[in-house]
């Protein structure tokens, strides 16, 4: 029997909300959107990072309290049997800090960013304060017994934020009692605050640009390996690389280094590492593309280059699907297959033309479908307690809440 909320006697709710990193990349950028909705109406916000880093500065700038605490965070690797004395000792610090912490802050609600921080929910119960998890990852090609251990531990949870439908089915697969009390809420992207159209006309090179992690199943090497085939048929290509490797994954990004070293000298690659700021590298690009070979449950970087108003190429599964169909300007293509990112590119140098005078269309359409302020107001409507002014007016009017 799930826990009622503790009744609410400050005015001003106080969310302790946990987050498993503190880069700016998908989650970390929703996570500093859920948190400025919170503190939007009112709320006094306290988040748990594992490090300082970008998004521990962005989330003092909205006004929340930022602490630096060990957490467990589960990843796949820790459920491995020669790993199981690091999980065992990571999950007695990890439930010890975040006691501590519950204790401390004496929250009305947690909010937990991820499925990969299980003992969150799990305290909140223990200490009998409502908690509310935010899903962000969906593997439905995954191995279910490891699907079915991330997602076990949400349980406890009051109440789930999903970011696609994708997403849900993936849990409702793995364990259906849990989309219940499960709301999809589609991520809020900004777009740039100024806009540089495309150009009217293709020069050489055709300008193509990736943003994300630099990892296979990210798969940035199917463009090397796509543009090098284009080479033969003539043209010049210059690929933008914006992104890091994960953790453990420099091999990796070393990987790539080499192989663009050696292509033709007609494709210029260009690392540029991690960026804050992406909009500039948007503008000086023709073409976006996503091409993830396995499961995405969103694709915030999608929805980013039809904002920026630029043509977006992107493989055909899962959560990128939701994020970059219905635009006439996004090609979806088979995923892990650089014959088919060779063709959308030929086709984007055949269309020119009617893409970029569509781009503009599509751009509404993205702000429509993920405006912030909406993504703020529905999370919030879910996380706050009922006797927040915003919550309360969200709920009596009629969440925007996409589905439920």
């Amino acid at each position: 029997m799930m826990v009622d909320p503790r009744p609410l006697t400050d005015p001003a709710p106080t969310v302790l909300a946990v987050h498993p990193g503190a880069e700016l990349f998908g989650s970390d950028r929703m996570f500093a959107e859920s948190v400025e909705g919170f503190r939007g109406d009112g709320a006094r916000v306290v988040a748990i990072l594992p490090e300082e880093g970008p998004l521990a500065v962005q989330l003092r700038d909205t006004g929340a309290e930022v602490l630096i605490e060990d957490t467990l965070v589960l990843r796949k690797a820790l459920l491995a049997p020669r790993a199981w004395p690091t999980l065992i000792r990571d999950t007695w610090r990890g439930w010890r800090n975040a006691s501590g912490a519950i204790r401390r802050v004496r929250p009305d609600v947690v909010y937990v960013s991820t499925i990969t921080m299980p003992l969150w929910p799990l305290a909140a119960r223990r200490h009998r304060v409502r908690s509310v998890t935010h899903v962000h990852e969906a593997e439905h090609s995954g191995r279910r017994i490891v699907n079915v251990a991330l997602y076990a531990p949400h349980l406890a949870a009051g109440q789930l934020i999903v970011n696609s439908r994708f997403s849900l089915q993936t849990i409702e697969s793995s364990i259906r009692r849990l989309t219940r009390r499960a709301h999809v809420v589609y991520n809020g992207v900004a777009g740039p605050s100024t806009v540089q159209e495309p150009p009217r006309s293709l020069s050489d090179p055709l300008r193509i640009c990736y943003v994300g992690r630099l990892s296979p199943r990210k798969g940035p090497d199917l463009i090397l390996d796509a543009v090098a085939g284009l080479t033969r048929e003539g043209g010049r290509y210059r690929v933008d690389m914006v992104g890091t490797a994960f953790r453990g994954y420099e091999w990796y990004e070393h990987d790539l280094t080499a192989a663009a070293g050696r292509l033709p000298d007609e494709v210029d690659v260009r690392f540029h590492g991690f960026q804050t700021d992406i909009w500039p590298f948007l503008a000086d690009a023709d073409v976006l593309i996503v091409p993830s070979r396995l499961d995405e449950p969103f694709g915030n970087t999608a929805v980013e280059g039809i904002l920026a108003h630029r043509p977006v190429i992107v493989s055909d599964t899962s959560g990128l699907r939701e994020a970059a169909g219905g635009y006439d300007t996004a090609m979806l293509v088979t995923p892990n297959d650089a014959d088919a990112l060779a063709d959308a590119l030929r086709s984007v140098r055949a269309r020119w033309g009617e893409l970029a005078a569509g781009v503009g269309d599509s751009a509404d359409l993205a702000h429509r479908r993920h405006a912030p302020q909406t993504y703020r107001d529905s999370v919030s409507a879910i996380v706050l307690p009922p006797a927040s002014s915003l919550a309360r007016a969200v709920t009596a009017e009629g969440s925007p809440l996409l589905s439920e």
